[in-house]
């Protein structure tokens, strides 16, 4: 089967620095393919019409990656206010600018403050995408109209 519109896709992917090559992500991926920004567009696009074992590598621009970093994300707080027993590295829960709720990576804790920042790790970075497509499928019309993958999410059965 070929990907095209509405299929189900599984990918087994590698991001790394095009600069160093330095390994900054891997894992496998299920995505719903037909410009449902489950992926980015540029992968999408090099993945069109393939099919099980095609495998490529993008280079992704910042632009095409997670974009620029928003300095306006990165905050201090408080460490009183701070949930206990979170750690430089963890994941906080809180609003961001629109009220809308997202995840701040906690960067450090300086004294009395803890410094978060909601930017994607990856934001601001030019990136290379190398993936191997390991399944295609039809989608199911459930996951058409949630506009994702259910079930799998990437787990493969051997």
């Amino acid at each position: 089967m070929n990907i095209t519109k509405d299929t189900a896709v599984t990918l087994n992917y590698k991001i790394t620095d095009p600069v160093t090559g330095k390994p900054l992500d891997a894992g496998d991926v299920a995505y719903l393919h037909g410009g449902y920004e489950n992926i980015f567009p540029k992968v999408e696009a090099a993945l069109e019409g393939q099919a099980t074992g095609f495998a490529t590598s993008v280079e992704l621009a910042v632009g095409d990656a997670f974009g620029e970093r928003d300095e306006s994300l990165v905050r201090a707080i408080p460490k009183s206010e701070f949930p206990a027993g979170v750690k430089v590295g963890g994941q906080l829960q809180g609003p961001g600018s629109d009220g809308h709720m997202m995840v701040f990576n906690v960067m450090k804790i300086k004294g009395p403050e803890v410094h978060l920042d909601g930017n994607h790790p990856l934001a601001g970075k030019a990136l290379k995408f190398s993936a191997k497509v390991t399944e295609v499928r039809a989608a199911t019309p459930e996951e058409i109209a949630h506009k994702h993958v259910h079930g799998g999410h990437g787990h493969h059965h051997h």
